[in-house]
């Protein structure tokens, strides 16, 4: 059987988060997942698939299965305390749902400004080197199907990237400066040491 849900938002339109602020040399925070976080899942199934493997596989110390269905985390509280109770300016915020990076920072950003991602800056967790081990995908394909561990992506002015690093690491979030916004030339999306990443 399926099961489907959605929610609707409403927001004050003063407080959309529509891009326009975000500005060259402002930091990008990552926000760790939990796993898959409900997308690429049609990806994953052929994978496990091809693999013939078995969800009771451990696979960092847990069954595989348990590391592929983690509940999604749920970011709201943490980013609603920051930007309601701190005079933290949020320039941005890219949910890595389906698409990963490559598609989902793009909508958040102006056309003149690309952002630069490190992806040496997070430890990827393993049920993602798994998957791509197991299903010989390309670095590019894990970054535009999957969020490969980081779950929201937070834009702030440089000189408050400590700032708002320590007050979600205060409300329980495991947080990384995962990049800078940059003048674009070419793609919207440059990820920085992706071989390394892969190796981490």
């Amino acid at each position: 059987y399926d099961l489907a849900g959605f929610c609707v938002g409403v927001v004050e339109k003063s407080e959309i988060l529509d891009g326009s602020k975000v500005a060259e040399g402002d930091v990008l925070l990552g926000l760790a997942s939990s796993g898959p976080h409900s997308n690429g899942y049609s990806l994953i199934r052929k994978i496990l698939e091809v693999s013939n493997a078995s969800l009771e596989e451990t696979v960092d110390g847990k069954p595989l299965g348990d590391a592929l269905m983690a509940p999604t985390r749920i970011y709201v509280k943490s980013l609603l305390s920051m930007m309601r109770g701190t005079d933290i300016p949020v320039h941005a915020l890219s949910h890595i749902t389906g698409g990963g990076l490559l598609e989902n920072i793009p909508r958040v950003l102006p056309d003149t400004l690309a952002a630069h991602i490190d992806l040496t800056s997070w430890q990827r967790p393993e049920v993602f080197n798994w998957l791509q081990a197991k299903g010989n995908v390309n670095e590019t394909e894990m970054h535009r199907v999957l969020n490969c561990g980081i779950g929201m992506v937070i834009v702030v002015p440089a000189d408050q990237a400590a700032n708002a690093k320590a007050h979600l690491e205060a409300q329980g979030e495991t947080v990384y400066q995962i990049g800078q916004i940059i003048h674009r030339q070419d793609e919207a999306v440059v990820l920085d040491h992706a071989q390394a990443s892969h190796n981490a």
